[in-house]
């Protein structure tokens, strides 16, 4: 059961934690890009939009799955207390309220990872609209 705990406490923190700064690195990367490029030089816009929605399903797809697997640590988590309670044959009310409280903390960095992503999500799609709105106008389509 400590292998389990240990795959709760540090697996599921540690992932999400990689999947922030994997987000976190393509939001930088796509808004230096976005700063420096120049719509007029593509020569439609498919070609455009292609090159600007670049990797932002990274960002989209880590805000829409770290709740997910936050709550996955959190029925681990409860799962794990309600073993050690079974097997340990003891109930105390403290044992049950620290298993419950670890267990919710995965959650609670699933939330801390995704609502940010969220946010650069948005940014991202709101500046990609905004370039395309900039080539039509410069080009009539």
């Amino acid at each position: 059961m400590d292998v389990l705990r240990d795959i709760i406490d540090y697996g599921i923190i540690w992932l999400l934690g990689g999947l922030s700064v994997w987000s976190v690195a393509v939001a930088v990367e796509r808004w230096l890009f976005y700063r420096r490029v120049d719509p007029a030089q593509y020569p439609n816009q498919q070609l455009l939009e292609i090159a600007l929605t670049r990797r932002l399903v990274v960002i989209g797809t880590v805000a829409a799955n770290a709740p997910y697997i936050g709550l996955l640590g959190t029925v681990l988590g409860i799962m794990l207390t309600f073993h050690t309670m079974g097997t340990s044959g003891a109930i105390a009310v403290s044992t049950i309220m620290i298993g419950l409280s670890l267990a919710l903390k995965a959650t609670a960095v699933g939330l801390l990872v995704a609502i940010p992503c969220v946010v650069m999500n948005n940014v991202l799609r709101r500046r990609v609209n905004e370039l395309l709105m900039e080539y039509e106008a410069k080009h009539g389509t």
